[in-house]
């Protein structure tokens, strides 16, 4: 029945234009990220849910960015995996492409996806904590030192940036999102289906006509939606996916 699915998928992917994905921690599983949330997901004694939040910066700013430091030196040892490479592929190729991703190591951006929407922010990308009004900066230092980092415009603490849990996502962002959702093919790749606003993007995309296909490893709440749910891991899908494409 796979097979059956991605013949299907592949075939639409070929006379379509406008081609979105929506890819979540599933694409970078087999590069070697961790997965920071859930039960294998403890730092220490804290839970992501502890640590992501701007109370438990304000609490203790230091600690938090000891948490994001070591995120951050495990993912610079990861590389983008054959999933990063066909969307990257993709997202050149289709007369229109745009990828949405919720993930924060940047991995998109390293195999050169082109037309990026990143809803949750970037772990390399730091911003001002007090709000001075500097634009937010880039820093892949690996180790970062000091923690916390000072803030180059007024010298204050700089915090990651990432969305943290109670904040909204950057309106910008998901208005691009949502934009994106008017297309002929929506993929969802890798993603849990139950983080929303994100999760709700192929139920929008659905309604506008789009045909939607899941690729994940495991059922989500988006399976009895979608048009094709194909379960598997997201670098073997698309790169059999990629194959059926080829001429």
């Amino acid at each position: 029945m796979t097979g059956e699915q991605l013949s299907v998928l592949a075939e639409r992917l070929k006379t379509a234009k406008r081609v979105t994905i929506l890819t979540g921690a599933g694409v970078s599983a087999a590069s070697g990220v961790p997965t920071f949330r859930g039960s294998g997901g403890l730092w220490r004694q804290f839970r992501a849910e502890d640590l992501a939040t701007p109370e438990a910066f304000a609490r203790d700013p230091v600690l938090v960015w000891e948490w994001y430091a070591w995120r951050r030196e495990l993912i610079a040892g990861c590389q983008p995996n054959r999933a990063h490479e066909v969307i990257a592929d993709w997202s050149k190729t289709f007369a229109r492409c745009t990828v949405v991703t919720q993930n924060v190591d940047d991995l998109h951006v390293r195999a050169g996806t082109a037309n990026l929407i990143r809803v949750h922010g970037s772990l390399w990308e730091l911003s001002c904590w007090r709000g001075c009004g500097a634009p937010p900066w880039r820093d892949e230092s690996v180790p970062l030192r000091p923690l916390p980092p000072s803030c180059p415009a007024c010298g204050g603490p700089a915090r990651p940036g990432v969305v943290w849990f109670g904040e909204s996502l950057p309106p910008e962002a998901v208005d691009a999102a949502v934009r994106a959702c008017d297309c002929d093919v929506f993929l969802t790749v890798g993603t849990s289906a139950i983080v929303y606003p994100a999760a709700g993007l192929v139920h929008d995309a659905k309604r506008r006509g789009a045909f939607t296909a899941e690729l994940n490893l495991e059922p989500t709440p988006a399976s009895g939606v979608v048009d094709v749910a194909i379960h598997g891991p997201a670098d073997r899908l698309l790169a059999n996916i990629a194959e059926r494409l080829t001429p």
